[in-house]
């Protein structure tokens, strides 16, 4: 399947100021995979170790760390030469051999011609024992697929260049809009995860059928996060992180109505009482890329983070598709979009993910007195608010306070609605689709 990042790889490896390249991510999301096809499409060989399969790895990254001897150790461990000049090397699950992590240092200062990526877990990699190649290593993220990434999954290749072409129009319309609408739905069943999304798509001829399947792979997945828990917890209990990943999506999904409310503490973890208690798995599971944390702001002004709070933010999870899975949210419900209380939330977490995916390092929300803004963005230097409905209704008392207080140039309502943005208009509304090409 075809990722944005691919371009990124293609621009690194023509960069003449190239660094071994680090591509973190949460489990499953793809990264080998992204690795081996630009293996295989750009190089005339590549080659890939994977130090969790390979336990006997290891040993070549233990007396020396010279980039030479690696090279020629690593061509005798598969039987087959490796050339520093014209094929790629791929580090895999980089984070199970700390000293492969250290070696990077040496193969940019020593072995620059080579071209090297690896691939690691955000959490793992966080967690090494050995010290870190500062400066000397480039670092992409790769995230479960973005929607328009899933269209691209999907062929559909004329809703693509529809939504490419809308980033620059006032309108769409109203066939491309309900089009576009529905395979959203499908996308909320789906979420973003690669091997959900390929199995989908190979049955989608039958989509309910289709959309159950999809279910059985997602609660594999989690499975096998719950899994990586108890493997890299370390000194955190990996029950309490299970706690607070489980809660995640049940405490917001309780929201009856308005904005997602900031993450309550009090209940999640026996014995655990606010912040200080929950700091630790919280923080894990950011860590490990599983959920998102939008911190609070009770003032709109640069910089956001001055007015912000530790111990106050909302939380949301990584995969809106896994995300359904755990609150056990029947598919036809997603797809008739009648899912009670859910329904807000779900709007703001596949906002929440396209932000990030598209490149927002920090998500903020406002809150003053009963007011409050989902998200804030600051764009071309200024803050823009960012309201966000799950269906029609755009009424947005929260936005036109903000906007008696703050007048901000410009302010979005990402909804139900079609496109309409009037660009002599402050407030621009916009698809839920299209949450990402803001």
């Amino acid at each position: 399947m075809k990722r944005d990042l691919y371009k990124s790889l293609l621009d690194w490896k023509s960069s003449p100021t190239r660094k071994p390249l680090l591509l973190q991510g949460a489990r499953q999301v793809g990264k080998t995979y992204l690795l081996e096809d630009f293996g295989k499409n750009e190089f005339l060989k590549f080659h890939i170790f994977n130090f969790e399969q390979d336990k006997g790895l290891s040993h070549v990254f233990e007396t020396d760390l010279n980039p030479n001897q690696i090279l020629t150790d690593l061509s005798i461990h598969k039987g087959e030469r490796i050339s520093s000049k014209s094929d790629l090397v791929i580090f895999d699950e980089i984070q199970a051999c700390p000293r492969a992590l250290t070696s990077l240092k040496y193969f940019y200062e020593s072995m620059p011609e080579l071209p090297l990526c690896c691939a690691g877990s955000l959490l793992g990699v966080a967690l090494s024992s050995e010290s870190f190649p500062v400066g000397k290593v480039e670092f992409k993220n790769l995230f479960p697929m973005k929607f328009s990434e899933f269209l691209k999954a999907l062929n559909e290749d004329l809703l693509i260049e529809a939504l490419e072409s809308s980033r620059e129009a006032s309108t769409i319309s109203e066939t491309t809009h309900q089009k576009l609408w529905g395979c959203l739905k499908e996308y909320y069943v789906t979420g973003g995860m690669p091997q959900v999304v390929s199995e989908y798509i190979s049955m989608r001829d039958n989509r309910i059928e289709a959309m159950d399947n999809a279910r059985k792979i997602q609660k594999g997945l989690i499975e096998g996060y719950y899994r990586d828990f108890a493997k890299h917890s370390g000194k955190t209990n990996s029950m309490h992180i299970v706690s607070v990943f489980e809660d995640v999506p049940m405490q917001l999904s309780k929201n009856v109505e308005g904005s997602v409310s900031r993450y309550q503490f009090k209940g999640v973890i026996p014995g655990k009482k606010g912040y200080a208690g929950l700091n630790g798995p919280i923080n894990w599971l950011e860590k490990a890329g599983l959920i998102f944390k939008v911190k609070i702001c009770n003032k709109a002004e640069l910089p956001i983070e001055s007015f912000c709070k530790n111990n106050l933010f909302k939380l949301y999870f990584f995969d809106i598709g896994l995300e359904g899975c755990m609150l056990e949210l029947p598919v036809e419900a997603i797809i008739a979009q009648d899912y009670g209380i859910t329904k807000g939330y779900f709007a703001e977490n596949f906002t929440a993910q396209e932000f990030v995916s598209s490149g927002v390092s920090k998500l903020y929300a406002w809150k003053e007195r009963n007011s409050e803004i989902e998200f804030l963005r600051v764009l071309d230097g200024e803050i823009v608010p960012v309201e966000v409905k799950s269906g029609q209704r755009t009424q947005a008392k929260s936005l036109q306070q903000y906007q008696k207080k703050y007048a901000p140039q410009s302010a979005i309502i990402i909804s139900g609605k079609t496109l309409n943005r009037d660009h002599t208009k402050v407030v621009k509304n916009y698809p839920l689709y299209m949450a990402g090409s803001i």
